[in-house]
């Protein structure tokens, strides 16, 4: 099999039943198109180090912004795309705005997401 043509299929009938199942499982496109949204903010490396620190441990701005040699104001603006994904959750205590992961889904995306390319 030549390189240009191993990612071809060779057969020349459809699979009805196969394509049949999958229509009906496949989400709502609207749902697909969030899922889609989601990965993308998955897309900056800033955001990922924002992850991890919070996957960690509750953090201020200040403390990200120290931890990841940033400002203060680079880390709101990604904090702010993270909140807008349902990534992180914050909370006032008295000045300060402590960041979190919003629940553990969060956590096992991430997770996930380093053990599939751990395994590479």
């Amino acid at each position: 099999m030549d390189v240009e043509s191993w990612d071809r299929c060779a057969c020349t009938a459809l699979h009805a039943e196969s394509i049949q199942s999958v229509k009906e499982s496949m989400p709502e496109e609207e749902s697909l198109f969030e899922l889609a949204e989601l990965f993308k903010v998955f897309g900056d490396t800033t955001r990922i180090k924002i992850l991890w620190a919070l996957s960690e441990a509750e953090l201020c701005v200040c403390d990200i912004a120290s931890l990841l040699g940033m400002t203060q104001s680079a880390i709101s603006h990604q904090l702010r795309v993270l909140k807008q994904a349902r990534l992180v959750r914050n909370r006032k205590e008295g000045k300060t705005v402590c960041y979190a992961l919003d629940d553990d889904h969060v956590k096992q995306i991430f997770r996930q997401g380093l053990d599939h390319i751990k395994e590479l």
